[in-house]
């Protein structure tokens, strides 16, 4: 798969790992070979060098030299993209060189963000000025980045990723991944194809209290994990109302701001006229596309992913899924519920309390507050992973206390996810959420969306992603793309 006609995407020469399972390394990149030139010209130029060098230039202090810090470029500058653009920009490892955005407004005003944060870090005149770049692909070819992040709406995250491996470049990509099984999986193969580094952006699981929550739960600190429960709600659809699953509805077509360069925004989405619900400025809401099926993936953008890489972490199904969606119109649960092969039932609420009122999992005084994880139950008692809600909540309260948790505390800002995508582009070693462990974690939230738009219960393998005797079902597994954007 190649980007529609550009400017030429270099592509990276690669070479099977000989690490062993867990590692991949590749040929340099032509970013890494500039490293290398660096630093083989560094010796030969001392001598018109000034005796005194900054610590920052020299790399003392804990800083990293320019020529040593790993260049970035930012594609998607909305709510979440402002977030990372402080990451890249701020952190000593990284220097954002780039941020594209089909948003003039948006992007221009990033690009100079991106060099007063730089400016009041390391000085002025050490460094390039980000540039600020409308077409990704024009970012791509850029040799002087070595990796990208990805903060688009989701019905470009799969195909971005896949143009960014065939660049050589290594990829953050915030979730979910994909908005089809399928697409996830061809994004799996390619970033494996190219030996790229890929981190998929479920930052909770990086959380310390999470982890070892997590790590508990994995270890059988429960016992045997009978019940997980985990929250589904309804997302608002304009002129529709509620519903499980994003909808497409008619919104009538509205004059496009001046700047922003809608026919590429929409890209291999099925085409819409612009309409404010979908994008605007300032944004309303981090994610306001959500609802509509083309560009976003309501419930599994929302808060679902982050809540289904935690959980299949602490069960020991990241890598895998489940072989049953239940449909409650069976009659054999009172909620939406996945089943998995070791037995593992997953219920989906609309809220906490039904936790309490229809399954009877907890005492009745239980505190269940927050998304993003899950309540886990077994034989030995229960444990939450929820976040932005409060300390994880557990009981009998000898439990709580063998845990010997380093904190119950939920700092969501206390994680290191970032960080370990730079050390994995450095040493070509496995993220904590990489690229499979991303699509199977959109995968779940794709095959309870499946359920609900079908009404019924859908049986899954999750080795061969098909489901089973169901022609109809597997017709949801993909999806055309607008010209030409095509595969």
């Amino acid at each position: 798969m190649q980007p529609p006609s550009h400017p030429k995407v270099e592509q990276a020469s690669r070479r099977p790992s000989p690490q062993g399972e867990g590692r991949r390394e590749a040929y340099p990149t032509s970013s890494f070979t500039r490293r290398a030139f660096l630093r083989r010209s560094a010796a030969a130029s001392l001598l018109a060098l000034p005796w005194i060098i900054p610590a920052s230039v020299r790399g003392g202090n804990g800083a990293v030299a320019p020529s040593e810090r790993i260049n970035v470029g930012l594609i998607g500058r909305g709510a979440m993209g402002s977030g990372h653009l402080h990451v890249l920009a701020a952190h000593k490892e990284t220097q954002l060189v780039a941020v594209c955005d089909v948003d003039r407004g948006r992007r221009e005003p990033g690009a100079r963000q991106a060099d007063e944060i730089v400016a009041a870090q390391r000085g002025t005149g050490t460094h390039a000025h980000c540039a600020a770049i409308n077409d990704y692909r024009e970012l791509l070819a850029r040799r002087d980045i070595d990796a990208v992040l990805i903060a688009t709406p989701d019905h470009w995250h799969s195909l971005q990723s896949i143009h960014a491996a065939q660049a050589g470049k290594d990829v953050y990509c915030e979730k979910p991944v994909s908005l089809t099984i399928r697409e996830g999986r061809d994004m799996v193969n390619t970033i494996r194809r190219y030996a790229r580094v890929f981190q998929t952006g479920t930052q909770y699981r990086s959380i310390p209290t999470i982890r070892q929550v997590c790590e508990f739960v994995r270890a059988g600190g429960l016992g045997r994990v009978k019940s997980v429960f985990t929250i589904w709600m309804k997302t608002s659809v304009p002129i529709l109302g509620p519903s499980y699953v994003p909808l497409d509805p008619a919104l009538p077509a509205e004059p496009t701001p001046e700047g922003l360069d809608w026919d590429l925004w929409v890209g291999p989405a099925s085409w819409r006229p612009y309409n404010s619900a979908y994008h605007r400025n300032p944004s309303p809401g981090v994610v306001p596309w959500v609802f509509c099926d083309a560009f976003g993936a309501g419930a599994i953008t929302g808060y679902h992913s982050h809540a289904a890489d935690v959980i299949q972490y602490a069960i020991g199904m990241e890598s895998s899924g489940p072989v049953e969606v239940i449909h409650p119109s069976g009659g054999q649960f009172p909620t939406l519920t996945c089943r998995y092969a070791n037995g593992v039932l997953l219920h989906h609420l609309d809220h906490w309390g039904q936790a309490k009122d229809l399954y009877h999992a907890v005492p009745a005084e239980a505190r269940l507050e927050g998304l993003f994880g899950g309540l886990f139950v077994g034989e030995r008692g229960w444990i939450t992973s929820m976040s932005a809600s409060g300390p994880v909540e557990g009981g009998p309260p000898a439990l709580l206390r063998e845990m010997n948790l380093t904190t119950r505390q939920v700092n969501i800002g206390a994680n290191n996810h970032h960080a370990n995508w730079f050390q994995c582009i450095r040493s070509r070693a496995l993220p904590s959420a990489h690229e499979e462990i991303g699509h199977r974690s959109a995968s779940l939230g794709h095959l309870v969306a499946a359920s609900y738009q079908l009404q019924r219960s859908l049986r899954w393998d999750p080795a061969q992603e098909l489901f089973i005797a169901d022609d109809e079902a597997n017709r949801l597994l993909s999806r055309a793309r607008r010209e030409p954007w095509q595969a």
